[in-house]
């Protein structure tokens, strides 16, 4: 879902125009960026730790039945049972990112089939749009700023 998404800074909340859907994508996405700039400041700072992202893919889980409604309901359940790889499969990614010593910081993990909805764990790509440093940059600040968390982490100009 990481992919459909993008932030809204204009209407981070949605309180003018709020979509179930667009906001989970935009959810998504935020991870994606969140966890390569916290890479580029871990590594700016030589800090020895890792920021690693991992996505399940498409797994069946109760997510897409308790959100949806009506028909769009029934259709994620056939695609849980058509479409969608189990949990157990769903997990692997994360358990892979975590443990395998051959992962990397600033790498993503997902499952190797197609479209990466379903499969082993491998690196994949993230959007192109989520790897925007200014965008993730300014993610972060805003972040800090609505938390009151601060990290003194430097910032790897570019």
């Amino acid at each position: 879902m990481h992919r459909r998404g993008s932030i809204h800074f204009d209407d981070l909340t949605g309180e003018r125009d709020y979509s179930r859907t667009d906001f989970y994508a935009q959810s998504k996405f935020a991870n994606v960026l969140f966890g390569l700039e916290l890479d580029r400041r871990l590594r700016a700072g030589d800090v020895p730790i890792r920021s690693v992202l991992a996505h399940p893919g498409y797994a069946a889980t109760n997510l897409q039945s308790t959100g949806p409604t009506g028909v769009m309901k029934q259709l994620m359940k056939i695609g849980n049972r058509v479409v969608a790889q189990s949990v157990d499969m769903g997990a692997l990614p994360q358990l892979y990112a975590a443990t395998a010593p051959s992962v990397e910081s600033g790498q993503f993990i997902g499952p190797d089939g197609r479209g990466e909805s379903r499969g082993y764990p491998t690196v994949v790509l993230p959007v192109e749009s989520a790897t925007n440093a200014e965008t993730a940059r300014r993610l972060w600040e805003l972040s800090e700023e609505l938390t009151g968390v601060r990290y003194d982490l430097p910032v790897r100009q570019p």
